[in-house]
Formats: structure tokens, sequence, C-alpha cells
């Protein structure tokens, strides 16, 4: 201890306000591959000594660690970055110390200037150059050694001296071979998380697959789905999202809009899981089998979509883990057990899982076998019911133990509660989070939304996933704004986000009646019954969104939410966004028209800087969803958008044009 002490005593730099980091490391960072992680620090150190450091990174099963030096911005802040290439964990630290060379070599170039007698100088310097070839090897011991010797030497001049000194490879020779006895470490190192691309960039598609069945009536199958599959796909979708799977429970089972009592042809709903043929590990016998599933997923992967299967951790009464393990449920004085409730609702037809049990361990490790066992089943990608329900440790401990088998799982937080809470649940593991968008009407309401999202901490670890409808709500624009509503709801879910998805077919076929005034639930709600959807009906938004679709993979820009950036208009019924790559290549600039019944103008003031626009030069503008093209000029241009066809403008912006 005391010789740890004696070290930390002669470490003269401080490391500290080093960015990412969350919760004082707490929890990891996310990217995913190919992307890379830019690590800020403030390195200072007494005195007016120079400074020099890394940053040190690694995969986190790698003994070693790969360094890149440390770059100094300003106001002792400094900077580094890498790439992260494979799934997995990655960590970062840094280190840094007190540069004696460069030190010295600034000074002697001071001193120089100032005509001073430098040939003491320059024995410091060889001291410092023979101590370093020391620590090197080879070749570059032996250069390092020959120079400290010519500065020693009495046979040469100073000026011949110094004319040594200025060969700029003595300086990129040393920096290779530092001195880092006395090398500040930082306390902690940091994690990343990294993930497959889709965790950046994914298009989701929400289905009863029991409502899939070609007559009226009839219960859906897998192979009733696989003929849904072009439909899907030739939207754009590349995430077919399943609603439970699973077995229904008899008891309690839910009728028609929810109704307590249910009669002899009612179906019931999916997440009222569990019955006589098995649980969540079984798949409901109306259906078909798991080799009907594997068929399913492998004939979707043909047609470029990957299955996401929906988790809800809660069982009917008929659950076989009612019986198995009465331990995980709660009785209540009665000796019956506690089904669940939001009150005033209801749900006599489900049991909540009690957590705080003596077999809290045996539950964990089951729930996570689930996970697991549809992982080897070939499912990459989850989406978790109402996870903020249960402990956030129990979270972080499924997650990190599925991911450590299968690092390219996906994990979608369906988890609308209080922001602190959805933040949490995202730092602990969820790869991706469903949010407030739905409920985000206003300029202002997006604006400060997504600035929150995406200019601030929470874009290390947060990864948004808009959704404009969900089978449990039906927001109010969706059921009085008609056609131009769910366009402009599309169109801002699926550019504002880089991850989106919709519940289908109710979103392109416009449903939109609610349960009753005021209330968010569908009326006749497919949560409870087989729907018949006329997916072929010629008011079908099918066509718009295969157009919004198909723009989001030709431009990048809008597979990611880095580059996005609000700009001005003098009217609050319209907002105005881009979106950009780093490189501007690629620019989107989008017009949407908030109001819901009228036509809208104005006029938009770019931040053309930001942009990589001159303000001199005229610049181009195709609409993406009409093919028209238009030329602005400056920053502040007039818009118009009424309902009818689009209340949006999507624009691919091309930087520079000739002017005619």
């Amino acid at each position: 201890m005391k010789a740890m002490k004696d070290r930390e005593d002669r470490q003269r730099v401080t490391i500290e306000g080093v960015e990412p980091e969350i919760d004082g490391g707490r929890c990891p960072i996310k990217r995913v591959i190919g992307e890379q992680v830019v690590v800020e620090a403030d390195v200072f150190g007494d005195g007016h000594d120079a400074l020099a450091g890394v940053l040190l990174y690694r995969r986190e099963a790698d003994p070693t660690w790969s360094e890149v030096a440390l770059e100094f911005l300003n106001n002792d802040r400094w900077q580094a970055r890498f790439v992260v290439t494979e799934l997995g964990r990655y960590r970062y630290t840094l280190m840094a110390w007190i540069d004696q060379f460069t030190t010295w070599y600034r000074d002697l170039g001071k001193r120089l200037e100032a005509g001073q007698d430098v040939s003491i100088d320059l024995l410091l310097g060889a001291t410092l150059i023979k101590e370093a070839s020391a620590r090197a090897a080879g070749d570059d011991a032996k250069r390092l050694a020959g120079w400290a010797e010519a500065l020693q030497s009495d046979q040469k001049k100073t000026t011949d001296k110094v004319a040594l000194t200025q060969d700029q490879a003595l300086p990129r020779l040393m920096a290779a071979y530092p001195d880092r006895e006395w090398a500040t470490t930082y306390e902690k190192e940091l994690a990343v998380v990294v993930d497959r691309d889709k965790a950046r960039f994914s298009t989701w598609y929400e289905m009863f697959p029991r409502s899939c069945a070609a007559k009226p009536g009839q219960h859906g199958t897998f192979k009733d789905c696989e003929a849904r599959l072009p439909y899907i796909a030739g939207m754009g979708f590349d995430v077919l999202y399943f609603s439970p799977i699973h077995p229904i429970g008899l008891t309690h089972r839910k009728g028609r809009n929810n109704a307590p009592t249910c009669e002899p042809h009612d179906v019931g709903s999916p997440w009222g899981i569990g019955g006589k043929e098995g649980g969540h590990k079984a798949i409901h016998p109306e259906l078909g089998t798991l080799a009907d599933f594997t068929r399913l997923a492998a004939k979707a992967e043909e047609q470029g979509l990957e299955i996401a299967l929906d988790i809800a951790f809660q069982c009917s009464p008929d659950h076989p883990y009612v019986k198995e393990h009465p331990e995980w449920f709660r009785k209540r004085p009665d000796g019956t057990i506690q089904y669940a409730e939001n009150p005033p609702k209801k749900y006599q037809d489900i049991y909540p899982f009690e957590f705080d049990n003596e077999d809290w361990k045996g539950l964990w490790d089951e729930l996570t076998s689930i996970l697991l066992y549809w992982s080897r089943q070939g499912v990459r990608i989850f989406r978790v019911d109402n996870p903020h329900t249960k402990p956030f440790r129990f979270w972080e401990y499924l997650i990190t133990t599925v991911k450590r088998e299968y690092p390219d799982v996906i994990v979608l937080s369906e988890a609308f509660t209080r922001p602190k809470v959805m933040y949490k649940l995202a730092k602990l593991g969820f790869t991706q989070s469903y949010t407030y968008f739905t409920w985000r009407h206003t300029k202002s309401d997006f604006t400060q939304y997504l600035t929150e999202l995406t200019h601030t901490k929470v874009r290390e670890y947060f990864r948004p996933n808009f959704w404009p409808n969900t089978p449990d709500i039906l927001i109010e624009h969706l059921q009085t704004g008609g056609r131009p509503a769910f366009m402009v709801r599309l169109v801002l879910a699926a550019t504002l986000s880089s991850n989106y998805g919709i519940y289908g077919p109710a979103f392109e076929l416009g449903e939109h009646l609610p349960y009753e005034p005021g209330s968010e639930e569908y009326r006749y709600s497919e949560k409870y019954e087989i729907k018949h959807w006329e997916i072929t009906r010629p008011d079908s938004l099918k066509a718009f969104i295969t157009t919004v679709n198909r723009i989001r993979r030709e431009n990048p820009a809008l597979q990611s939410n880095a580059g996005l950036r609000f700009h001005p208009v003098d009217n609050d019924h319209l907002l105005c966004y881009s979106k950009q790559t780093d490189d501007l290549s690629n620019i989107i600039l989008l017009v949407v028209n908030l109001h819901r019944h009228q036509k809208q103008t104005g006029s938009v003031e770019l931040d053309l800087h930001s942009l990589g626009l001159s303000p001199e030069q005229p610049y181009h503008l195709q609409d993406l969803i009409t093919g028209e093209c238009h030329v602005w000029r400056g920053a502040r241009n007039y818009v118009e958008l009424g309902l009818d066809p689009c209340p949006t403008h999507i624009f691919r912006v091309m930087r520079t044009i000739h002017a005619t």
C-alpha cells in the first residue's frame, strides 16, 4: 500500500471530465460495428511542462490494450478516438504523463530563437534521448543512441548539434518511446457495448400472426404468414414483429373489447400467456409447430425480413408455472393469486411474477432461459413488454447473460413510463427503447424532445424507436386527422428517428375508431379478436409507406440520428429539420405541415454553414416523394404545404449547382 501511495504522490498529471462516461462509469455506452468512440478529457499538470497521453482500448476478452495518441483541443481539453470492429464489449481508459522530451525540445527552440547559449541544454537533451534508447529496440535503439552520443560529443560544434535536433525524425521517434514511469492512468475502465448495424437502423412492422388467414373468421397460421411476407417486405420493412405466439389461457380469458367475460368463440389476448399446451417456450397450436415457425423465419430471411418476438413476462392462470412454482406469484390474504392491475384497469387473465420471493434467483434464471431458448431457435430480436414493472438488476442480469452467448441479440424496451426509468433501462442493456414520440405533436414538442435525445449525453446509451401507433395506442391525432395525419406521423417517425415501426395493417389502412371518446384503445381491438384485414384496399397507404422506406434505405443521412438539426420557420405549424452524413455527401431536408386541417405557408431559415451551403450560390432541392425539383438561394426561402397529395416535403439537397 505504501508503494502505491508513493507512486500516486509522484504522479503530476490529473485526468478528469472524461466523456463519454455514464453514471461514473457504472453503465456502458452503445455503438454499432464500424462506428467511432470519440473520447475527450481534461488533462493537465502543475507548472508549464508539456504533456502527452494515450487513449487505451481493447475488446473485453483481449488481455492487451491498443492505444492512440491524445490530441490537444483547447483549455486543457484533449481528444482521441477509436473504431469498434466486432460485436460484444470493449473497454477504454486514458493514460497521461509529463513529457520531458517535448518540454526540452520546445524550450530549446525558444532559447535558440532568443540567441541564447544552448550547450548545456543539448547535454540535457542527450540524457533524455539516451534514456529513450534503453526503452527502444533494434534499429530505433541504435538511432536514438547515436543521436545522444552526437549531442554529448566534444568533437562536434554546437551549431552541428543544433542541426541534428532539427531532424523531425527525432521527435517522432522519441514519441514512440516515452517515459511513462510516473504516468497517471484514469482510475476507471469504461465500457462500450457494440451491436450489429440493425441496432442503429431498422424498420419494424408489428403484426398479429393469427390475423393472417386468407378467409374471414379463420385462425391464421405460420403458413398463412408466409403468404403475407412479400406484402410486408415490399413496403420496405426489415423487422417483422409478432405479438406473443404462445398458448393462451382459458381462465378469465377476455372477450371482445376487453370484456371481463368471453364467449366460447373468443380467442383471448395473446398476452394472457400459458395453457395446457405449455408456456413461454411453447407455440399456440393453431399457429403451427416449431418446425413451421423455423420455416417461416427462413422464408422471411429470403425476403430481407427478420422475425422479432414479443417477450411478456407474465402468465395466465393456466400457465404451467402457476402450478410448478406457486412461490413465484403473490398470494392475497384469501389465498388467491393477485392478478395484474393498473387501477382502474384490471387484467384478470394475467398473473404478474412476484420478484420479491425466496426463489428470486430461480425465477431470474428461468426467465433468462426463455430468451436463450428462442435465441437457439434463431431469433435475435425481442420486444419486451412493460420492462419497467420488473427489477432493474434483473434486466441487467438477463441481457448481459443472453448477449454473452448471443452478442447479436437486439432487445427493444416497451416502457412508456417516467423518463429516468426509461433511461435507466437503456443504461442497463436494452438495445432500443420506445419513447414519448407518440404523444409529441407541436413544433416545440419535437424540437425539445429530439434535442434531448440526440444532442445530450442521452445519445450515448439511448436508441429511440418511434411508433406512431401500437395495438394499445391510437392517439387522438390519428382518430380525427384523416389520411394526412397518418402520412405526417409516418414521415416524422421514419425521419426523426433511424429506428421506427408501425402496427399494421391498422396503420396503412387508416384504422382510427376509438373504443370510446377520449380513449386511446381501438374499437374492436385486435388484442382480443381475430381481424381480417383487406390489405388490397385502394385507399391503403401502402404505396406511400413504400416510398418513405425506400427514401430511408437510399439515404445514409436518415440511417443515423447524429446529424439531426432543426431550422427556424416563421409558422408554428411548420416544422423544418435536416439530417446529414458527417462528410455532407448526403443531406436530407424536411418540411412538415403539423396542422391537421389547413394548408400552411412560411419562410424557412436554414443554417447554411451546418449544411455546407454557400450564401452566394444557389442550391438544388429534389423532392424525393413527388420527384419535383426546386432551386433555393440563401438562407431564407418560402414554403407552402397543403394536405393533398402530401403534407410533407422530403428534399435531397445538392450543395452546389451552376446558376442559369
